[in-house]
């Protein structure tokens, strides 16, 4: 929270710094369904994407057009056939699938191209780039069912994207392909935007869904999957729905074509897509091939990290000050937390054995996210390193924190109980109190 006398957007637009500079130059693909195009929101999304492209990062822009497609079959008589969530195209849908992805094309275009001055595009030209970049292929007979026009990417024309967006232009990709033959298909957005990201080997890969987002079976929102669990959440209970499952397989078929992080974000959550990108907890469902969040041994690399969570804790006394050289000479005795490239909780452990005993110190969880049991999972962490070390009892000196180690089963003792070598360093000034915690078994 920002203090009394802080302005809060400027504590804001600061805390955004990092993030402006490391998504600078970056490649983002962006898939969106045919739902968002009709939706009264669509000028404000597309507000934000301009605002992604004025702070220079590349992007590509993949949509979908189920709804118009349905509406024009339906105003035709004609029918609408589904298996296994995939639409069958025959000619009368086809010829749908194209009106519908020609006149989506042009909406987006005009929005990205208005440059109104009472607008938040006021003085903005983005030039835009569509054609041919998707080589298709017939999804073909599957289980006895002819998908006819359905088909599937075989290619990615990269040159051409990589071509288009080293112009500064925003790369538009409709939900279609085509053959060497030069048939048309109908694909999916979802698939398209796969290929895409792995093609050009895109920073992100980024889904805003119907949903509101992945959730448990609590209902709670779910803020980062490995790739791996993605499979057992798709068989699992409550299932979701076709768009959010389309966007899970193929989020994680992207993390295992190499892409790092792949974004799930519900398109309804008015800024939802600059918060996913722009604040460190963001507003959406990470995939990714490895954890978001780490409990880890600390690296050499990590005492920048240290020290600023260190800093306001040694300002107020709770901590004994400890320079930076002090940390290089013991990285090796602390772990971290890491949380999207910050260092959110540390501690460290001094090992006696000798006495058979541990003195857990630097223990400190970052202001905002004290409230999430990280400090106790971190506890725990040294308690089974000094169980590992053979040893039996762990200890704390403590000025202001006594009775959170007394919740956590640590007892009062005295200076004599702590091993010789401690006893000879204590401060008498600080007046540390001395707590112990047998280890037991764990």
């Amino acid at each position: 929270m920002p203090t009394p006398t802080s302005d809060a957007f400027v504590d804001w637009f600061r805390q955004c710094t990092p993030y402006i500079h490391a998504h600078r130059g970056r490649t983002f693909v962006i898939a969106f369904g045919g739902e968002a195009l009709a939706d009264n929101s669509l000028p404000t999304l597309i507000h934000d994407i301009a605002l992604l492209h004025g702070l220079g990062i590349r992007l590509v822009l993949v949509h979908g057009a189920r709804p118009q497609i349905e509406q024009r079959l339906a105003a035709r008589g004609a029918e609408m056939r589904y298996v296994n969530g995939i639409r069958v195209t025959d000619d009368a849908a086809l010829e749908c699938v194209k009106d519908a992805a020609g006149s989506a094309r042009v909406e987006i275009e005009a929005l990205l191209s208005m440059g109104l001055a009472n607008s938040p595009m006021a003085g903005v030209r983005i030039p835009v780039a569509s054609g041919n970049f998707v080589t298709a292929r017939p999804l073909g007979v599957l289980d006895g069912i002819d998908y006819q026009h359905t088909g599937t990417v075989r290619r990615i024309d990269r040159q051409s994207l990589r071509q288009r967006l080293d112009n500064g232009a925003v790369a538009l990709m409709p939900p279609i392909g085509y053959s060497p033959t030069g048939e048309v298909f109908n694909l999916s957005a979802a698939d398209i935007a796969r290929a895409a990201a792995i093609a050009l080997g895109a920073d992100k890969l980024i889904y805003l869904t119907e949903a509101a987002g992945v959730t448990d079976r609590d209902g709670q929102l779910l803020s980062n999957l490995l790739a791996g669990d993605v499979d057992a959440l798709l068989d699992g209970e409550p299932r979701p729905g076709e768009d959010l499952a389309q966007a899970l397989r193929a989020g994680a078929d992207a993390c295992r074509g190499g892409i790092r992080r792949v974004h799930l974000i519900g398109r309804r959550d008015d800024g939802a897509l600059l918060r996913e990108l722009f604040t460190r907890d963001g507003a959406g469902t990470l995939i990714s091939d490895r954890p978001f969040e780490e409990l880890r041994p600390a690296r050499i690399d990590d005492i920048p990290g240290i020290h600023e969570l260190l800093r306001p804790l040694e300002q107020c006394g709770a901590l004994v000050p400890r320079p930076r050289e002090h940390l290089e000479t013991t990285i090796d005795r602390f772990q971290v937390t890491e949380r999207d490239g910050t260092i959110i909780s540390c501690a460290a452990l001094f090992c006696f054995p000798d006495e058979r005993m541990a003195e857990l110190a630097c223990l400190a969880v970052h202001p905002d996210y004290r409230q999430h049991g990280r400090g106790d999972r971190l506890l725990a962490r040294m308690e089974s390193l000094a169980r590992e070390r053979g040893l039996q009892r762990i200890f704390v000196l403590t000025t202001q924190t006594a009775h959170w180690f007394r919740e956590r089963g640590f007892k009062p003792a005295g200076l004599n109980d702590l091993p010789l070598g401690k006893q000879r360093l204590y401060n008498l000034k600080r007046n540390s109190q001395v707590y112990i915690k047998p280890l037991g078994q764990g």
